[in-house]
C-alpha cells in the first residue's frame, strides 16, 4: 500500500524524505523529517526546483530545515515557523551530500547561483540570505556561510 505523507495540525505535509530518483537529499534538525513540514507553496517550489535542477545537473542539492510540526520554534531561531522558509546547502564541486562553506575550495559558486536562480524563477521568493556576495539578489546574514535561506510569500 502507498504510504501517506505525514501531516501536522496545520495541514502542512512533511517533505518526502527519500523519493526514488529525486534531485535533492534531506538534512537538518531534528532528523527524520521532523523539521521539514512545508506550506503548499514551499512544497510546490521545492519539487518544481528539484525537477528543473535535475534537467541541468546530476548532483543533488540538500534541503534542510523548513518548519517543525505545529510550528514549534527552533532553539535560537525566530524563523522557520510557517513552512514558508527553507535552508538549502550550497552545491559542492565533488557532488558529496555534506555541508560546504562558500569560501571552501569544494564550493561550486556557479551551480549554487543557478540553484538560487531556479528558486527565484519558479517560486514567489521574498528574500534569500547567503553570505556569498558575488551571487546576485542575496542578502548577508550571520551564520549563512554553509547554507542559503529562502523565504517565500504564502
Amino acid at each position: 500500500m502507498l504510504e501517506v505523507q505525514l501531516k501536522d495540525a496545520r495541514g502542512l505535509f512533511m517533505l518526502p524524505q527519500a523519493p526514488e530518483d529525486a534531485g535533492y537529499y534531506v538534512y537538518g534538525t531534528p532528523g527524520g523529517g521532523a523539521g521539514q513540514y512545508a506550506h503548499p507553496t514551499m512544497m510546490t517550489a521545492i519539487l518544481r526546483v528539484e525537477r528543473e535542477w535535475q534537467a541541468i545537473d546530476k548532483r543533488k542539492f540538500g534541503v534542510g530545515n523548513i518548519s517543525r510540526a505545529g510550528g514549534l520554534p527552533y532553539k535560537g531561531h525566530a524563523t522557520h515557523l510557517t513552512g514558508l522558509e527553507v535552508d538549502v546547502r550550497p552545491v559542492r564541486k565533488d557532488g558529496q551530500e555534506t555541508a560546504v562553506y562558500w569560501y571552501n575550495h569544494e564550493y561550486d559558486q556557479d551551480a549554487t547561483a543557478k540553484l538560487i536562480e531556479l528558486f527565484r524563477t519558479y517560486a514567489p521568493v521574498i528574500l534569500v540570505y547567503f553570505n556569498d556576495n558575488k551571487i546576485p539578489f542575496v542578502t548577508h546574514m550571520l551564520d549563512h556561510d554553509h547554507h542559503f535561506h529562502v523565504k517565500l510569500r504564502g
